[in-house]
């Protein structure tokens, strides 16, 4: 038998803050819902960076663009 994973519901958000985390190898964005509960999150890793170019300004705008 296969477990059945139930389907993601969608959540409406009023508002959300943005954390930027940026460091000399990385830089990751979380988006938070008011109550603190992490929507969604994105890193420069994720849109397709790797080694020393994940540091750059550039990759940071394509996670945020993920984001």
């Amino acid at each position: 038998m296969k477990k059945v994973k139930p389907k993601k519901k969608t959540r409406v958000v009023k508002k959300a803050t943005v954390y930027i985390k940026s460091s000399f190898n990385n830089t990751i964005l979380s988006a938070v819902d008011e109550n603190g509960g992490v929507i969604c999150w994105s890193s420069t890793g994720m849109a397709g960076f790797k080694g020393s170019k994940k540091s750059t300004p550039y990759a940071s705008t394509q996670a945020a663009k993920i984001l």
